[in-house]
């Protein structure tokens, strides 16, 4: 049992049910490979609303970040659930193109993700909906059940997921007569809708997005990224200070400083912090750290 069988129940589904299915069940034994499925049924569930909802058309391209970059889509989906989606979308790249490894809490984050954008293509134009919610207990029992098993293989092999497609224009054809039908019921539907908010009530789940962020712009923990930054000078009782983030230029001067809240009020609050940071690390290097404040979704320069 996974937390994607619900799909199952509608036979429309069928093009990113066992996507989905699939990024569960190898969670334990490939967090890489569950990722890659996640990005992908997400891809393929984007795919097919646009061939079933009449709101949304075809942008230049069919590649996944032009099709979540449409008005039409951003006018369907909220920007919490978009912000969801998007760490689906980057953690999957980051899997596929850089061949680092892919932590655990990334991975469960995905698979959480997924299955709340899935739930909205449910509820929003699925025949029958049951409301349901993330269990993730289901992620050890999956493990303990397949443990002597021999492990369902993700779908699409580790290099070559990424390019795998689901053509939009044969599921234009295939789907064009539900148009009418599941675009009147998602417009009808998305009214009572109840979004379900990002949790950002724990420090490390924030610092999830912050990493992914780090990630797709290129940034390499450990080399050109260092985390808890010891930061000597500080006014206080021990005089020193942990700046949460600092990236480094290719002369091994700090570039810039980023402050993580650690909790979920404005990102301004931790300007003053962030500035002695700042002030400290140019007194040294003689060059002053551009600096960023974010509570991993607000990001500020």
């Amino acid at each position: 049992m996974t937390n994607f069988d619900f799909l199952k129940n509608e036979p429309k589904f069928k093009d990113f049910a066992d996507v989905a299915i699939s990024a569960e069940r190898i969670f334990q034994f490939d967090y890489a490979a569950s990722v890659l499925n996640c990005r992908r049924a997400m891809e393929f569930a984007v795919k097919w609303m646009y061939s079933v909802d009449s709101a949304l058309f075809m942008p230049w391209d069919d590649r996944l970040v032009s099709l979540m970059s449409t008005d039409e889509f951003r006018d369907i989906i909220d920007a919490d659930l978009l912000k969801r989606m998007e760490f689906i979308r980057k953690t999957g790249n980051f899997a596929a193109h850089t061949g680092q490894k892919v932590k655990k809490e990334q991975a469960e984050l995905c698979l959480q993700n997924l299955y709340i954008f899935l739930d909205f293509v449910a509820y929003c134009y699925a025949d029958h909906y049951t409301v349901s919610n993330y269990d993730s207990t289901l992620l050890q029992e999956n493990s303990a059940h397949t443990a002597d098993q021999s492990v369902s293989q993700p779908v699409g092999d580790r290099a070559g997921q990424s390019e795998t497609d689901l053509k939009l224009e044969q599921l234009l054809k295939e789907n064009a007569a539900l148009r009418e039908e599941l675009t009147a019921r998602r417009e009808e539907q998305q009214q009572t809708y109840v979004t379900k908010p990002l949790d950002i009530s724990e420090y490390e789940t924030r610092k999830i997005y912050i990493d992914s962020m780090l990630q797709d712009a290129g940034w390499t923990e450990g080399q050109n990224w260092i985390n808890e930054y010891r930061v000597p000078g500080m006014p206080n009782k021990s005089q020193v200070g942990y700046a949460d983030y600092v990236l480094l230029g290719d002369d091994g001067k700090i570039l810039a400083v980023i402050e993580a809240k650690r909790t979920c009020a404005d990102v301004a609050k931790g300007r003053q912090q962030a500035k002695l940071y700042a002030d400290l690390i140019e007194q040294k290097q003689g060059r002053r750290p551009v600096v960023f404040l974010t509570n991993g979704f607000d990001v500020r320069i």
